[in-house]
């Protein structure tokens, strides 16, 4: 049985100029050319195959009057030539075609559809449009392609709205992912899509960076908070305490120490003495020998900071014999800045979460409790981890985003191959953390260095990204570039096209020109993950998440109702909203 069955209404016109993904169609009537629609699926015979199609996507439509030279130099006045120009004018109907795949038979006659161009059509090769049943026939076949074991629905073809729209689920993840578009343009609610899915598998485990408790009220997952100044001191299985102790030296350093100081030199090798002092002492009073013996300064290993503090006040302090009495140390009042530094941040409520954590998270084995709070997904509602970020002060939040990520990676890295088990990161406002390198302080870099990372080495040991951003021309160019597949709804911003068309291949150059005008909840997908690179229209998912979008004019709309002010003022004062 044949896959297309076309007749003269399906008939486009013929091949006039082939290129290695592009191809030049000539239409011979106005009436034809009326066929093509800029973003319609065509089909191209193949020389000297019978049931084997070339498939393709129309990328512009154009209708070019051609004059021709009369015959006869001698034909007469300039009036008559001119008339006789009029007369002689033609139209060239050429409609441009990027192939994106082909459509064969295999065994048992079953239709297939690859993205491999093993041919090119020839010229005069026959094009017909995929309309009506034949469009039906095609994207059925890329529905029935598309629905395995490991598929991921996520909505319909714009093109054919009857037909699901399936993302390979292991290819999504396997070579991280990109969702990008703007402020209302479905985020959110497209992310939720996947999340919902991906909660029905048994061992699913996905990981959500939420900077602004978006996704706070999703049932099907577990919740876990950074704690505000408000809720130091509770005893919350829900409240995910990091305490100090877990940064590395840089990201302690980025922290305490300004490096434009002239004694930054003297600051970063005191502290990082004491330290490690303080570390050994820890270890050998737990006589940890083995972990003594391949122990480094960035290991976390809990130690007391306070006793740090002791120790560069008492070296700041020191007085030391000399010739004529007491003269002043060598490091006499070199840490006096550095040591209020580590007074305002560790009496600060609003970095309590880092140094009030409660006693038990001080103790050896709470790293391990702490990494199963939020890699465990053997329990109930825990394939999907929301980690609520919205609590951090921003000046601190790319440190402490990175070190939830690089304890996840650590992690991973360091368990058993034969019992480590994929995850997946969704990072959430990516652009506040993850932006461009250049002229970012120390801070942002840390944080940088830990996902780019992670995008380079992480699916070797099966950790995925799935970066989220609203402004992707502000996220770091290393970590985009490692996301093989695209998920891009409306963008507005031209430096946000700019950077979403060089992600994607030239030849699709005309798809991704519709990038401005996409509706609410519709993207362009691209990559390993989708069959055929397609507009699709997203479900909505059962469960939206709490979008910060207000109806203005609703609002407005409404009888007036005073805010209580001075409560406002009080909370902001005591940093709670309850």
């Amino acid at each position: 049985m044949p896959i297309f069955t076309f007749d003269a209404s399906h008939a486009l016109g013929k091949v006039r100029a082939v290129d290695t993904r592009r191809v030049n169609i000539q239409v011979n009537s106005d009436e034809d050319l009326r066929k093509a629609r800029v973003g319609q699926l065509v089909a191209i015979s193949l020389p000297g195959a019978i049931e084997e199609w070339l498939i393709g996507i129309i990328d512009q439509v154009i209708k070019t009057p051609v004059l021709d030279e009369p015959s006869d130099p001698d034909f007469g006045s300039s009036e008559e030539m001119a008339d006789a120009s009029l007369q002689r004018e033609s139209v060239l109907n050429t409609v441009r075609v990027t192939l994106v795949g082909t459509v064969g038979l295999i065994m048992v006659n079953k239709p297939h559809f690859s993205r491999s161009l093993v041919q090119v059509p020839e010229i005069d090769g026959a094009c017909y449009i995929l309309r009506d049943a034949q469009l039906q026939t095609f994207m059925n076949l890329l529905s029935t392609e598309g629905r395995t074991e490991h598929s991921l629905e996520m909505g319909c073809y714009t093109i054919d709205e009857k037909a699901a729209a399936f993302l390979d689920g292991n290819k999504l993840f396997q070579r991280h992912a990109a969702l990008l578009g703007s402020t209302g343009s479905g985020k959110s609610w497209s992310v939720a899509a996947i999340l919902e899915q991906a909660a029905k598998l048994p061992s699913a485990n996905l990981i959500v960076f939420d900077l602004h408790g978006e996704y706070r009220e999703l049932s099907y997952a577990r919740h876990l908070r950074i704690p505000g100044p408000e809720e130091l001191g509770k005893a919350d299985a829900s409240l995910l305490f990091l305490p100090y102790w877990l940064l590395n030296a840089e990201e302690l350093q980025a922290m305490f120490i300004d490096r434009s100081e002239f004694s930054a030199h003297n600051q970063v090798m005191a502290f990082q003495d004491t330290v490690v002092a303080e570390k050994k002492r820890r270890l050998e009073s737990l006589k940890k020998t083995d972990v003594l013996n391949a122990f480094t300064l960035d290991s976390p290993v809990p130690f007391s900071v306070e006793n740090v503090i002791t120790e560069l006040k008492r070296m700041n302090e020191e007085m030391v014999p000399g010739s004529r009495g007491e003269k002043q140390g060598p490091f006499y009042g070199q840490f006096s800045r550095l040591l209020v530094r580590l007074y305002s941040k560790i009496t600060d409520k609003r970095y309590g979460f880092l140094f009030q954590a409660p006693t038990p998270a001080h103790e050896y084995d709470a790293m391990a409790a702490l990494t199963k709070s939020i890699m465990d997904y053997s329990v109930e509602k825990s394939q999907i981890k929301v980690v609520d970020f919205s609590d951090v002060p921003a000046d601190i939040l790319p440190v402490i985003v990175g070190l939830v990520a690089r304890i996840i990676f650590q992690v991973q890295f360091w368990t058993d191959r034969t019992k480590r088990k994929p995850m997946a990161l969704v990072c959430d406002e990516a652009h506040m953390y993850l932006p461009k390198k250049e002229g970012k302080n120390p801070v942002e870099q840390r944080a940088i260095e830990n996902f780019e990372k992670i995008a380079k080495e992480g699916r070797k040991y099966g950790v995925a990204l799935l970066i989220v951003s609203q402004r992707p021309s502000d996220v770091s160019t290393t970590i985009l570039s490692q996301c093989n597949n695209i998920v891009s709804l409306r963008l507005t911003n031209g430096d946000d096209q700019s950077t979403v068309k060089k992600l994607m291949p030239e030849s699709l150059e005309g798809l991704l020109d519709t990038l401005p005008i996409l509706d609410i909840g519709e993207a362009l997908v691209v990559g390993d993950a989708v069959l055929l690179p397609s507009r699709i229209r997203i479900h909505p998912p059962k469960e939206k998440p709490l979008s910060a979008t207000i109806d203005f004019w609703n609002e407005w709309a409404k009888k007036p109702d005073t805010p209580d002010f001075a409560k406002a003022v009080e909370n902001m004062r005591r940093q709670n909203r309850t």
